[in-house]
């Protein structure tokens, strides 16, 4: 079937992805919904009743991943995917996952008013708590969907309060009761806004995603010892602030050692006992690193920990460093990133080949399933920021290659 004069409805999606910005819209314009919070429900609980008034067939699993399938003629044939997340950072934007989802009903939408019938049946995804920022695990629905860490353990996540990503599944109530694991599929296609700079910069349209970068994960801790900011001299101090700061700028010359290619962050600190006039005796932060080659991740991995202990132990301060993760390099199926290339050639769109430089529910789902992703510019490559922004047509682009490459995998000649 060929695609070429059917057309999503551009004006129905940036309603859409308005109207859902109004969950959790914060005063300088951006989203936040964290996930299995009270605001991730209103919007589970409208994108459940969307999906049911579409005739979609809504199913949730153990750990609140939503699955709203679409009938094919031949129900015997292995589903397509598609999908994203709806949670989001604390000062989040609009479009961080939502667009996936977002398009995601339109497409469905768009099916239905052109009376569309695919051979194989379709589902749409809400996957949970890709973000990692309320109970600190990133991509724990798709990591437990595909067998990456146990239920168990996602259950017993805690948040700051102390409240149990099993207790929070069950206060919103969408802990469901289908098993939390990988199911005959067919495909996985992701639309995602870039997140970074590149497709802006070089004025394309549409990111033909051809993998996702390795990353290794680690929690850090530093431990020296609390004492008086006026009377403890410089030979006494045992400071973990100072200690933390150096093995920080050694995580922002090791990335930068690697030019355009490296990534190394610190995003969280947290300093004890926080006050203005005490030497800091313990302080909690991440570290992570990021980079296409998994050679040079090893070589990370086995580099870094060394060189921060030294570093610890020059301050006089005790380092406890804790792999969270390492994730390889996960190229995605060559098939399903053609079929991206392709509608996008039929539309005109201008195209880059990029590696996704963040992680995304589509790399564990590319552990079970052929998968490919779709990427989107975003105004200034900013994301995880309020100001996050893309322009109605750039969604309008993005949702109909989604459109024309799920629609063209599901009617494949098996």
């Amino acid at each position: 079937m060929t695609q070429t004069n059917q057309r999503i409805d551009g004006k129905r999606l940036w309603d859409s992805l308005m109207s859902y910005a109004g969950i959790g819209a914060t005063a300088k314009g951006g989203v936040r919904r964290l996930t299995l919070t009270d605001v991730d429900k209103r919007a589970r609980d409208r994108f459940r009743s969307e999906c049911e008034a579409m005739g979609l067939t809504v199913r949730v699993d153990a750990i609140g991943n939503m699955f709203a399938r679409r009938p094919g003629r031949d129900q015997s044939r292995a589903p397509v995917l598609f999908g994203s997340h709806l949670d989001s950072q604390p000062s989040g934007g609009k479009f961080d996952g939502a667009l996936g989802v977002i398009a995601g009903l339109e497409v469905m939408r768009s099916l239905n008013d052109l009376g569309i019938a695919t051979e194989a049946p379709l589902e749409l995804i809400n996957w949970t708590d890709e973000e990692g920022s309320r109970f600190g695990h990133s991509l724990m629905g798709s990591g437990v969907w595909a067998g990456v860490f146990t239920l168990d353990k996602a259950l017993g996540l805690t948040d700051t309060e102390g409240t149990t990503v099993g207790n929070a599944l069950d206060d919103i109530g969408y802990r469901g009761t289908e098993a939390a694991a990988p199911f005959r599929a067919d495909a996985y296609f992701e639309l995602h806004i870039e997140q970074g700079p590149f497709l802006e910069r070089e004025s394309k349209q549409i990111g033909i995603v051809t993998g996702a970068q390795a990353q290794v994960w680690y929690d850090a801790v530093t431990i020296g010892q609390d004492s008086h900011a006026g009377t403890t001299p410089p030979s006494t101090r045992k400071d973990a602030l100072v200690c933390a700061a150096k093995i920080i700028d050694l995580v922002d010359r090791t990335m930068r050692a690697r030019g355009e290619d490296g990534r190394g962050t610190v995003g969280q600190l947290l300093v004890s006992p926080n006050s203005r006039n005490v030497v800091p005796g313990e302080v909690r932060f991440s570290v992570e690193f990021r980079h296409p080659s998994d050679a040079e991740i090893d070589v990370l991995d086995a580099q870094f920990p060394p060189a921060a202990q030294a570093i610890a132990q020059a301050c006089g301060v005790t380092l406890e460093l804790t792999k969270l993760f390492k994730i390889p390099a996960q190229p995605f199926e060559p098939g399903c990133v053609d079929l991206v290339r392709q509608a996008a050639t039929r539309r005109g769109y201008s195209t880059r080949e990029i590696v996704s430089g963040a992680a995304h529910d589509a790399v564990y789902v590319a552990r079970h399933v052929p998968t490919a992703m779709i990427f989107t510019p975003c105004k200034d490559g900013l994301s995880h920021n309020e100001a996050e922004s893309i322009e109605p047509e750039e969604a309008e682009a993005g949702c109909q290659v989604l459109f024309e490459a799920v629609v063209a995998r599901a009617n494949r000649t098996l």
